[in-house]
């Protein structure tokens, strides 16, 4: 009884060094990017294209590549320049969710290296929602869109201080019809830098 008891402890000991260590690394794991915008643990949460050539690239730090030919230039040209991937910056979501897809994840890794290679720049990040709903349960909606994809953004290497949410719910709609293809452009979160 007593050798079970000292083996449980000690492998209690073990992992919790183990989880400690893990807390500590900074790096997220595809389990916590994928549980920062809703998924299920176990779904990749980023995807890198396989083969081709990329003697023009280099791997960042999350391991997706960022395009050399952007290092070096304004940060206005890159991030409207329309080949970058910075210039994707309205993400869209389905009916009532604030789940980040695969595509978006994507784009959404480039702004996060981007921002944490530019410590000085600042981010806000807006959350909206279509007309159906409540006002506050449309406003709790963008809150909850925005902040997964803060939360996303902070755990590929961005600063939290760098990112400002913010929830406009149904308040700002780019799409003035009564239907779904007005409804879908509004469920949405933009991401717009500061100064640019």
């Amino acid at each position: 009884m007593f050798n079970r008891l000292h083996l449980l402890t000690r492998l209690s000991v073990v992992t919790g060094l183990i989880v400690l260590l893990g807390a500590l690394s900074g790096c997220a794991s595809d389990a916590e990017i994928a549980a920062a915008d809703g998924e299920q643990a176990g779904t990749s949460a980023v995807e890198t294209p396989e083969g081709g050539d990329n003697s023009a690239q280099g791997a960042s730090s999350t391991g997706v590549a960022i395009d050399s030919r952007w290092s070096g230039r304004p940060i206005a040209e890159v991030l409207s320049d329309s080949s970058s991937p910075l210039s994707t910056r309205v993400f869209y979501f389905g009916f009532d969710s604030s789940t980040i897809s695969p595509d978006d994840r994507e784009a959404l890794t480039q702004h996060a290296e981007f921002l944490s290679s530019h410590p000085d720049l600042s981010v806000t990040i807006e959350g909206h929602a279509d007309e159906r709903g409540s006002r506050e349960y449309n406003l709790a909606l963008g809150e909850r869109r925005a902040k997964g994809v803060e939360r996303l953004l902070s755990l590929l290497g961005a600063d939290k201080s760098q990112q400002q949410v913010v929830s406009f719910g149904e308040e700002r709609p780019t799409a003035q019809g009564h239907d779904d293809s007005a409804w879908h452009f509004n469920r949405r979160v933009e991401l717009l830098y500061t100064g640019y």
